[in-house]
């Protein structure tokens, strides 16, 4: 690819933030999902609708047809996500602010409510902006041979998308950051790690670490360099840094796992789901 100059930068953003709002009937679809329901779930449906508001690009052959459409999702999908996240804690959706950037704006949909004024941390927009870099466009990974496969049949783009986020669901793929959380939880304390150790290397046990090992870095994930101080760096700001019992457990998990000849053996470092979550 190449890199835009400083117009086509802009002329891209404002076309993004145009397109960021989603059709109001949108809404009635939340309602028809538990209060329980996963975030992925109603992500899932939600993006596979957008089929049906723009039935005018369901079959299209223009160049200028592929580009709307791609900026469409990418503006959208933000939007959706946000939406995803508070229906499922209960609170109002909250509409897309054009005078802020891509970053900011998601932020804002997500943790704004209409009883207070919300201002995006410098620190946390920073962390979210290299997430969004480090996993975008990243090789031949299992949602987008999913995607690859859907379109290749002549499915609408917002199908195939759709099929992307189910196989990204996944705890072999995207979801893997939210299972290491729920593995990290499970461990409780330091004083366990020497434990599920042991589990992870009894192949009778179902226990496996999450976060570690990637079919193409055979090394140290880099990108989960840059997340661990990255995590750091928010949770230092959030007043979290030093008694924080996850972060403490994952840096306890990840020493012990580097020099353990088990793991070393099998090439199993952590990988960008490890700090990430």
């Amino acid at each position: 690819g190449e890199l835009p100059n400083s117009k086509q930068y802009n002329d891209f953003t404002k076309k993004v933030a145009h397109h960021a709002l989603v059709n109001e009937r949108l809404h009635y679809l939340f309602q028809t999902f538990c209060s329980s329901s996963h975030p992925m779930a109603i992500m899932l449906a939600a993006v596979g609708s957008l089929s049906a508001f723009y039935p005018d690009l369901l079959n299209f052959f223009k160049e200028a047809d592929y580009e709307l459409t791609a900026i469409r999702m990418i503006a959208k999908i933000p939007t959706i996500a946000a939406m995803s996240y508070k229906y499922s804690i209960g609170q109002p959706f909250v509409y897309p602010d054009n005078s802020l950037d891509f970053t900011e704006n998601f932020l804002h949909m997500m943790f704004a409510t209409p009883c207070e004024k919300y201002k995006v941390n410098p620190v946390i927009k920073n962390a979210l902006n290299k997430i969004f870099i480090l996993h975008a466009d990243h090789e031949q990974n299992a949602s987008t041979s999913t995607v690859r496969i859907a379109g290749s049949s002549g499915a609408n783009p917002f199908a195939c998308i759709s099929t992307g986020i189910a196989s990204l669901w996944g705890p072999a793929h995207g979801g893997a950051n939210e299972a290491v959380i729920n593995m990290l939880k499970e461990i409780g304390s330091v004083e366990n790690i020497p434990k599920y150790i042991a589990k992870a290397k009894d192949k009778n046990d179902n226990f496996r670490l999450m976060g570690f090992g990637h079919r193409v870095y055979k090394n140290y994930d880099p990108r989960a360099a840059v997340l661990k101080e990255t995590c750091k760096e928010v949770l230092k700001e959030l007043g979290q840094l030093d008694n924080n019992p996850l972060l403490q457990i994952a840096i306890e998990l990840e020493a012990i796992a580097l020099k353990d000849e088990y793991f070393i053996e099998r090439k199993l470092y952590p990988n960008v789901d490890f700090y990430s979550g």
